[in-house]
């Protein structure tokens, strides 16, 4: 996959967050972009949001100046579809759906040059379903950017380009835009980003919606253990709840209504409400000019062990076992063919959440996966139901010997 020519004009329609966001990705790359939008004067607006970001990059000196000048200059509105004739690449950041999306690309088929390629930003729907209105779908890809999609790569962070596989020279060439990164796939509901990311949403939801913890704390626990830069919960605000819910439910009835991506009550909640995130100042959270960001929560102090017992192979928290002999703990190794575990000196039980919300023995603690247990900053744990006191003290005070804040949800499986 080659980077366009700077000398071909981009074109982008629709003018929402993320219109506004691949118009600027194609112009900090060096495009002239038209912006269209079909609410009379909305691209206007759009226009003056965008530099308004440029004069933002300039201010935390992310931007020249200069650059930013030329960039402005190079961003047209564009009020009538007729304006983007001589464009070699159009996307479209529409409405997700279907009829009004195929409706776009036949007005723009009659518009553009054959050798003009029509790109969709769909999050959801078939490329193909959309590619089927046109005469010539060959010349049809999907260009799906990630959320924000000005933002820089950053640690391997990759720009996905969606396609379907047809035999068309042109769109086995689909073209980069700045320092993306493309990634082919097939045409299958919710691609890449949004097949993967719909449980990561369902489960947080899902534990929020038994009462086992708050947004919060979730999000507290899938940034500061999970590795992820945001959590479900402030990513949703970020993206919008309407849209985020309006994907997975066209995710989840293109699986045929698989439970691994059934929508959340409590999302529907806030939509119907008119707390769509940050767009309208309040979703999960408070973002009011003067609104304070909740705290997670995080245990009281608690005495540590004095030795741990470890009982099997550890797996993928064996980084532990170093962990606590480096924190001063004595660590006995047992092998054995029953399980793994940790036992505490109260005679309790410190396992690693595989799913289930029992074993064999029931005085247990469970503690989270971390994606890193050297970095993480935050361990979550989950008393069972017959969990003894002293065997949660225990366990909050081994992990917050290791430097790690310790969360304290409810149980629930997984």
């Amino acid at each position: 996959m080659t980077a366009l020519d700077l000398s071909s004009p981009v074109a982008v329609v629709g003018t929402g967050t993320m219109g506004q966001g691949i118009a600027q990705v194609a112009l900090t790359a060096g495009h002239v972009v038209r912006l269209h939008d079909a609410v009379p004067g909305r691209a206007r607006d759009a226009a003056a949001a965008i530099v308004a970001r440029l004069d933002r990059l300039v201010e935390k000196d992310r931007l020249t100046a200069a650059d930013r000048d030329a960039a402005r200059d190079r961003l047209l509105p564009a009020e009538a579809l007729a304006d983007l004739a001589d464009c070699t690449l159009v996307v479209e950041a529409v409405l997700e759906r279907l009829d009004v999306k195929q409706q776009l690309m036949r007005e723009l088929e009659d518009v553009v040059g054959e050798d003009c390629l029509l790109a969709t930003n769909t999050s959801s729907l078939s490329v193909t379903a959309i590619g089927a209105a046109l005469r010539n779908p060959g010349r049809f890809v999907g260009l799906h950017f990630f959320n924000p999609a000005p933002l820089p790569a950053r640690g391997g962070r990759l720009r996905v380009r969606h396609r379907r596989h047809v035999g068309h020279a042109r769109v086995r060439d689909v073209p980069r835009l700045g320092q993306d990164t493309p990634v082919a796939c097939a045409d299958t509901p919710g691609f890449i980003v949004n097949r993967i990311a719909r449980p990561f949403y369902a489960e947080a939801f899902a534990v929020y919606e038994a009462q086992a913890a708050d947004p919060a704390t979730i999000d507290a626990v899938l940034r500061e253990s999970g590795g992820f830069k945001m959590g479900a919960f402030e990513l949703t605000d970020l993206i919008g709840q309407d849209v985020n819910e309006s994907v997975t439910h066209s995710v989840w009835q293109a699986f045929f209504q698989d439970v691994r991506f059934a929508p959340s009550l409590a999302q529907r909640r806030l939509v119907e409400s008119g707390r769509l995130g940050r767009k309208t100042g309040q979703g999960w959270y408070d973002h009011g000019d003067d609104a304070e960001r909740p705290e997670p929560h995080t245990a009281e102090p608690a005495q540590a062990p004095a030795y741990v017992v470890v009982e099997g192979d550890l797996g993928p928290a064996a980084d532990l076992i170093a962990l606590i002999r480096e924190a001063g703990i004595v660590v006995r190794e047992e092998e054995e063919d029953h399980g793994t575990r940790m036992v505490l000196p109260g005679g309790g039980q410190l396992a690693l959440a595989d799913g289930q919300t029992s074993v064999e023995f029931r005085d247990v603690v469970y503690f989270d996966l971390a994606l890193d247990y050297r970095r993480a900053g935050r361990i979550a744990l989950s008393a069972s139901q017959d969990t003894a006191s002293q065997t949660l003290t225990e366990a909050t005070g081994l992990f917050q010997a290791l430097g790690k804040k310790v969360s304290i949800v409810g149980t629930r499986p997984g």
